[in-house]
């Protein structure tokens, strides 16, 4: 039969040196870190799900510029014409279109939620110097779901047709 091993080693004093260094209240404290933590761990993902949707707009914003640049160097004058005048290849404005989603793709996905609308209220179509205005649309989704969701960006960027 074993013998119960002597616990007289509790009663040490490097036993009660240690009591007096651990507190007894170490189940509070961990209580309290975790709390924390799921405090700090939520501004974290909060920060960068803004972020994210910051960078989102401003990648749209620029791709509407980019629209604009392409459109007013695509005018009349232009070989590869772009816009509503008679003679020109592109009626419709596909290719601004496309230089605004080629750009917005390369910087962020998906590019699906974007709605990209041309438009020339000059009489004169996209005769120099007439007015192209390019609008994006774009429905956001966030990274993280509490976030809200079905905000709707709508970037427009103006500029005049120079060539």
């Amino acid at each position: 039969m074993s013998k119960i091993p002597d616990c007289a080693w509790m009663r040490s004093s490097i036993w009660l040196k240690l009591r007096a260094i651990v507190p007894d209240d170490l189940g509070s404290v961990a209580i309290e870190t975790s709390v924390a933590y799921i405090v700090m761990t939520t501004c974290v993902l909060g920060i960068l799900g803004f972020t994210l949707m910051v960078y989102t707009y401003s990648v749209y914003q620029e791709a509407a510029r980019n629209g604009v640049r392409y459109a007013i160097v695509h005018g009349t004058d232009s070989s590869n014409c772009s816009g509503p005048t008679t003679g020109c290849g592109d009626q419709n404005a596909a290719n601004v279109v496309s230089a605004v989603t080629s750009y917005a793709s390369a910087y962020t996905a998906p590019i699906a939620n974007a709605t990209v609308t041309v438009s020339y209220p000059d009489a004169t179509g996209c005769k120099p110097p007439s007015m192209v205005i390019v609008t994006v649309t774009y429905t956001y989704v966030p990274l993280f779901k509490p976030l809200p969701t079905g905000l709707v960006f709508t970037i427009s960027s103006q500029g005049r047709v120079v060539y």
